[in-house]
């Protein structure tokens, strides 16, 4: 099985992580996985098995198009191709364990899918002090995108409204960013856009709580 990033690359990303919190590359992604997974999405939303994605967390939870238009579908090992590339994203939580010692716990992550018009107001994937996601991950999907289509992440410098980047969502591409540290946005798309959203986090699961819930 093949590293999602190679070890060269991974020097790279974790470098960058420690320096300006955040880290992207193109091409990362080869062989059938990408194509895979496209095909995994569009069976997904031929079968309306996506749901439509909210903000907050459990009894916060709620729906707001005005925050974000994209539907998405939980990552399970019980689907042939979403094993796969969790058992890719595997070898990356130990790897960036080796290289930045960050106790991650497990990689928790959804396909999503935004529809032309859609797009998710800047925010933080994790609140800071929270300690349960520490490392988001992107992976785009998209085929043929080109400028002009919209869809790209915008990460912004911490507590200010300066932009460090904005990452096109081209096929393959992964982006890499400290989940409590920067600011992000989706931009709105102007085409069909689909990518892998999730984190590597910690497990803060005690005797009498589950992290995340079951």
């Amino acid at each position: 099985m093949s590293n999602i990033v190679s070890a060269c690359d991974i020097l790279s990303a974790t470098n960058a992580l420690r320096r300006v919190g955040w880290w992207s590359g193109d091409n990362m992604v080869c062989g059938d996985l990408l194509p895979d997974l496209r095909s995994e999405l569009i069976e997904l939303a031929r079968e309306e098995r996506l749901e439509q994605a909210g903000v907050g967390r459990e009894s916060d939870f709620h729906i707001d198009h005005d925050v974000r238009g994209d539907r998405i579908f939980w990552l399970t090992r019980q689907r042939s191709v979403q094993r796969r590339l969790l058992d890719r994203l595997e070898e990356l939580r130990l790897d960036l364990n080796r290289e930045l010692f960050l106790g991650l716990f497990e990689f928790e992550g959804h396909l999503a899918h935004f529809p032309p018009g859609t797009f998710y107001r800047r925010h933080l994937d994790s609140f800071r002090g929270a300690a349960n996601r520490i490392v988001s991950v992107t992976i785009y999907l998209n085929e043929n995108w080109q400028l002009g289509d919209g869809g790209e992440l915008v990460l912004y410098r911490p507590d200010s409204d300066i932009e460090m980047a904005r990452i096109e969502p081209r096929a393959g591409t992964i982006a890499l960013f400290l989940s409590e540290e920067i600011p992000h946005e989706v931009l709105p798309s102007r085409i069909h856009r689909a990518s892998i959203a999730g984190w590597f986090r910690l497990n803060n699961t005690t005797a009498s709580y589950i992290d995340p819930p079951r």
